[in-house]
């Protein structure tokens, strides 16, 4: 048993605290959230750090309660709080109050105009819940994959499926959201 799930099992039985899990799991989730962040729009302004700790204050806000089963489970939890809190900042640089549809300008390279994604990452947003609700295991895959920054062998584990089910289902999953985000952007 691997020490994350030690640590869980600890706090559920009340010997130990959330805290304790915090310095065994830090690095690896500050990882997920570099490459995450790395993938994102130049306009994103989140640290990775910032992301980490903003999705660890999610995890542990239940009033004390942890409700983690495991090592997969808990990596499950952190990567839907990941992508919550950048599809909310997203959401929120739209909105209309914080300068949504406004074009941005780099003031250093006034030439150059930086493309905003946000819309793209709610259009993904979108259709990842339609499709969760279609095939929840696919769709914490792509959670994982995309807003964790997984690899397929690491996704595979946390899911319990080995690597040729989890590339299959990656393949699936990618031509489906395509599609559904064409469909979307469409109408």
């Amino acid at each position: 048993m691997n020490e994350v799930t030690q640590i869980l099992e600890s706090i559920e039985s009340g010997d130990a605290r959330a805290e304790d899990l915090l310095p065994v799991v830090y690095d690896e989730l500050r990882k997920l959230a570099a490459y995450k962040i790395s993938h994102e729009s130049l306009e994103q302004t989140l640290q990775p750090t910032a992301l980490v700790h903003e999705a660890w204050l999610k995890l542990v806000d239940k009033g004390g309660r942890n409700e983690f089963k495991n090592r997969a489970h808990f990596f499950n939890a952190a990567a839907e709080a990941m992508r919550r809190i950048l599809i909310d900042r997203a959401r929120r640089k739209r909105a209309i109050r914080h300068g949504g549809g406004q074009q941005h300008e780099n003031v250093h390279e006034i030439e150059i105009a930086a493309e905003v994604k946000d819309d793209d990452l709610l259009a993904l947003d979108d259709a990842l819940e339609k499709f969760s609700a279609r095939d929840p295991q696919k769709g914490r895959l792509v959670k994982l994959r995309y807003f964790a920054g997984l690899t397929i062998p690491q996704a595979a584990e946390i899911l319990g499926i080995s690597e040729p089910t989890a590339k299959r289902h990656w393949a699936f999953a990618r031509a489906w959201l395509h599609a559904e985000i064409k469909t979307g952007q469409a109408k």
